[in-house]
């Protein structure tokens, strides 16, 4: 594609959505006039391997930049991630060490491609220029900001005011973030809310280093499932990129109906126009469960493959249709002991493990809760050697059982 394709405001409605603020809107217009692709830029420091929905809000619009025809520079901060990421904390960030850096690093790339281009994507490193870079030229970075200007960082004020350490190396991170827009003469550069001092500073520096200087753009923090926090793996409120089609599904199924819309939204590469339809029907009375399915179906299809998406909802763990099956059914063999003939019902629930015990197997056959191959059965069925069935124990237990 070429940014010719789109008009002027197509291209600026697309960049819009899901966005938090674009510093600044006028200099975006000025630069989409030029009528040439523009050097996008995202940095990602690789310090933890695996992905999950928050991280993609801001890949999703990379993806909506390279759908428009311009240049993604998807840049890994393996000499940053040395330094670590002072924002948002509230101490200093042990740096990383090379193995774990590469390791990680890796991790991403293969992620990251489940939505980017891979042959429109260039992955660069921050340390193709740092290693190369003098004590010199170090200090001659350092003495583009001074100690106050720093200090007008959230978190470090906070640090300081409460007599927090706060390392020399630290002030450094964000002189670092915004020389990386210098070595690639970026145009725009995307991060999310807590980025923006670090992305602002790359539009600094680049003014006093001749270039012109670039619009930031930052997009919101996603919330988790709990609708309150940040999605986060240790609050355990995530949706990770590798988790199972039918784990995804079932998170995504869960999440409150207050977070619907701006999943939608930052999630989803559904037309606005067809996402407000659905919000429509929604309010009109649809049953939210319905739009939820249609992300996760999306979303599913994405990261992993249609067939997956298709069969989601059919994995252990979730309620299935009636007549269903999960994709991943146990398969359990069961002996008889020596002068046993067969197996009574009971006895092939509590050994394969479809319930806690015989007691809990006998109240479920009173409730007709037991199929075998699709027909309920009592207390009377039993099995003999050599026959193989698949019992169903309620809604949620199956297994493929065989008396050997």
């Amino acid at each position: 594609m070429t940014t010719q394709t789109y008009t002027l405001e197509e291209q600026l409605a697309l960049i819009q959505r899901g966005t938090q603020e674009i510093l600044s809107e006028e200099d975006l217009i000025a630069k989409l006039k030029l009528n040439r692709p523009l050097r996008i830029k995202a940095g990602f420091d690789p310090t933890a391997p695996d992905l999950h929905l928050g991280h993609t809000v801001l890949i999703n619009k990379l993806k909506h930049f390279q759908d428009l025809g311009h240049e993604i520079y998807f840049l890994i901060g393996d000499y940053t991630a040395k330094i670590g990421d002072p924002s948002g904390k509230n101490s200093t960030r042990p740096p990383l060490t090379d193995e774990q850096i590469k390791a990680n690093a890796t991790t991403y790339a293969e992620q990251v491609f489940k939505i980017l281009d891979k042959e429109k994507t260039r992955v660069v490193f921050n340390s193709e220029w740092f290693n190369d870079m003098s004590a010199a030229d170090m200090i001659q970075l350092a003495s583009q900001q001074t100690v106050s200007r720093m200090l007008e960082r959230d978190d470090f004020s906070k640090r300081y005011a409460s007599q927090t350490p706060i390392s020399i190396h630290e002030f450094l991170y964000p002189l670092v973030q915004g020389y990386d827009s210098i070595a690639l003469k970026a145009d725009v550069e995307l991060g999310g809310t807590d980025q923006t001092f670090n992305l602002l500073m790359g539009r600094t520096l680049q003014g006093r280093y001749g270039q012109e200087s670039q619009v930031c753009i930052t997009v919101p923090i996603l919330e988790g499932l709990d609708g309150v926090n940040k999605m986060s793996k240790s609050l355990n409120n995530y949706v990770a990129i590798h988790d199972a089609p039918g784990t995804m599904y079932q998170k995504l199924l869960s999440m409150p109906d207050t977070l619907i819309r701006r999943y939608f939204e930052f999630l989803s590469f559904k037309p606005m126009e067809e996402i407000e339809v659905l919000m429509a029907e929604m309010e009109g009375g649809r049953n939210p469960q319905e739009i939820k399915r249609i992300l996760a179906e999306e979303l599913i299809e994405r990261f992993h493959d249609a067939d997956a998406a298709a069969n989601a909802h059919k994995s252990a763990g979730n309620v299935l249709a009636d007549g269903e099956l999960p994709v991943d059914l146990p398969e359990v063999t069961l002996t008889l002991e020596d002068g046993q003939e067969s197996l009574f019902i009971t006895q092939i629930l509590n050994q394969a493990g479809l319930t806690k015990n015989s007691a809990a197997a006998k109240d479920m056959l009173k409730r007709n809760a037991v199929k075998v191959d699709g027909e309920e059965v009592n207390a009377g069925f039993s099995l003999t050697s050599g026959q193989t069935v698949v019992i169903q124990a309620g809604k949620k237990a199956y297994a493929k059982v065989t008396v050997g």
